[in-house]
């Protein structure tokens, strides 16, 4: 009895080769349709079209080809149950013992500029899924293949049915999680193409939620040893890692807060990170210079921390920076030079940025009980319209200066966040705190510890003073202006107390809590 394999992708690659192993080492017949039939032709392999294996012609330009009973009889007939068998046989359906089939490249079609419905309606795949889901129900008689990357596991386990047997299921399951993909990826574009006014108003976030993420990695564990974890989606696809150990959960989230972060700055900038919070961040005109600055900050919490820059790493730094223990090191290039003196620490992890820092996301998704809270990623500083001197007296250039930079820096700080600032250069940071006086309390106290001054220091909070106290502990510190966003029941109370110690204070409008 012959052995049918019907073959018919979109994805090509590899193809030619696996169906030539299929016909001369396994003794396979093939079915195909279109382009696929004319690729395997031109290989020199014997192929039947499906339309003359099941005696139905092609038609609707292709739409209606292999929906057809003498295909998918042949997928879902079950081979323990005599009735089927029996039945396929009266029917004159043929047996089809293995599929190779990958879909329209719907998601590919839709992410390209300008498409139209029509384009994206073409591109909807119909007869694949379905022979898809066809043969994966049926996987315990039926191989099914959606990937090319699984072509040679598929060659070697035909040698041993026991392999190919424990083979099947993992083959079923993939295609599922495919289908589920390319599903979910239709009905949210098609959402994004419905004119309902309640849609609209939504702004693209979809009535019904489907996330589904290929799984990237299993880590060794979470936050915590106790705690298992896996990276889900396409954060390799970001980032490339030149040496050191496996990337931890901690890892990936401080790697993401100081992408964001650095992404931030045009001129030459360093930033070092602790548990996603900034401790140091200074720009200047070489990234030695911006290091020595950063690093002043906070001589302590560095030690197994983060350090990401937005300029190529060169040996001067690299030396510079070896002299600390740090779990990371982002980059968007490194010296060989430079590569070569972190070599020598085995441990340390090398990251390459590969898409440019400040890779974008477009929403964040955190899991709260029963559900996810979804929003627009914090892209934005603030309209600068909204940006006003709230004092008798305004800021000097100096202070403008500390101010911008401290409000760009405190937007990445964990609400409540104090940042003091002079010039490019972080003095002090205080994060996470219950009250935002606290907050304050802490930076100065860290300023201290680096026997850093901040008379003449600028402060920034990334959300409203709600009292005075948070101000005057600033100004007793010894800044002389101070960026937050307004808008509490006391700013007259908080503009009272800047105006009687002589400091300049901006409000812009916009808060940005990090919670």
């Amino acid at each position: 009895m012959a052995k049918f394999a019907l073959l018919s992708v979109s994805d090509k690659s590899g193809l030619a080769e696996f169906a030539t192993a299929l016909v001369r080492q396994h003794g396979y017949t093939l079915l195909s349709t279109g382009g696929t039939a004319r690729l395997l032709a031109a290989a020199g392999l014997p192929v039947t079209e499906v339309s003359q294996h099941t005696g139905f012609p092609e038609m609707m330009e292709g739409r209606v080809k292999t929906l057809h009973p003498k295909i998918h009889g042949g997928l879902l007939c079950r081979r323990d149950k005599a009735e089927h068998l029996a039945q396929a046989a009266q029917a004159g359906i043929d047996l089809i013992d293995l599929v190779v089939v990958n879909l329209y490249p719907f998601e590919e079609t839709v992410a390209k500029p300008h498409v139209t419905l029509e384009e994206a309606i073409e591109n909807i795949d119909i007869g694949g899924p379905s022979m898809l889901r066809s043969a994966a129900k049926n996987h315990t008689s039926v191989t099914v293949v959606c990937d090319p990357a699984d072509y040679p596991a598929v060659l070697t386990a035909l040698a041993v049915p026991a392999d190919l047997a424990a083979l099947r299921p993992r083959l079923a399951l993939k295609v599922f999680q495919r289908t589920g993909r390319y599903d979910t990826a239709i009905a949210q574009y098609l959402e994004t193409q419905a004119a309902e006014p309640d849609l609209a108003a939504l702004a693209g976030f979809p009535a019904t939620l489907t996330l589904t993420y290929p799984k990237a990695q299993s880590l060794r564990y979470g936050e915590n040893p106790h705690q298992q974890a896996a990276l889900y989606g396409r954060f390799h696809e970001h980032y490339r890692q030149l040496q050191g150990k496996e990337l931890s959960y901690n890892n990936i989230l401080d790697i993401t807060s100081a992408t964001y972060l650095i992404g931030e700055f045009e001129r030459p900038t360093l930033a070092i990170l602790k548990h996603t919070n900034p401790c140091g961040v200074a720009s200047a005109e070489t990234l030695e210079a911006a290091w020595e600055r950063a690093y002043a900050t906070d001589r302590q919490a560095p030690f197994g921390g983060v350090i990401v820059v937005n300029r190529t790493v060169e040996a001067a730094l690299a030396r510079t920076i070896a002299e600390i223990f740090t779990e990371v090191i982002i980059a968007p290039r490194f010296s060989d030079e430079a590569r070569a003196i972190f070599a020598q620490k085995k441990n340390l992890r090398l990251m390459i940025a590969q898409e440019g820092l400040g890779a974008d996301s477009l929403r964040e998704v955190r899991s709260v009980v029963g559900g996810v809270l979804v929003q627009d990623r914090d892209r934005t500083l603030g309209p600068a319209a909204d940006v006003k001197v709230v004092t008798r007296r305004a800021p000097t250039a100096e202070e403008w200066a500390g101010l911008r930079f401290g409000w760009i820096v405190g937007k990445h700080v964990k609400s409540n966040a104090i940042v003091y600032c002079r010039g490019e250069q972080t003095l002090g940071v205080g994060a996470g705190q219950m009250a935002r006086v606290d907050s304050s309390r802490i930076a100065v106290w860290k300023a201290g510890e680096a026997g850093l001054d901040l008379r003449g220091s600028v402060v920034a909070s990334e959300a409203l003073f709600p009292f005075a106290d948070g101000l005057i502990a600033a100004a007793d510190a010894g800044a002389t202006a101070a960026i937050q966003p307004g808008g509490s029941l006391r700013d007259a109370e908080v503009i009272a107390a800047a105006d009687a110690r002589g400091l300049a204070m901006v409000f812009t409008g916009s808060r940005h809590f990090k919670h």
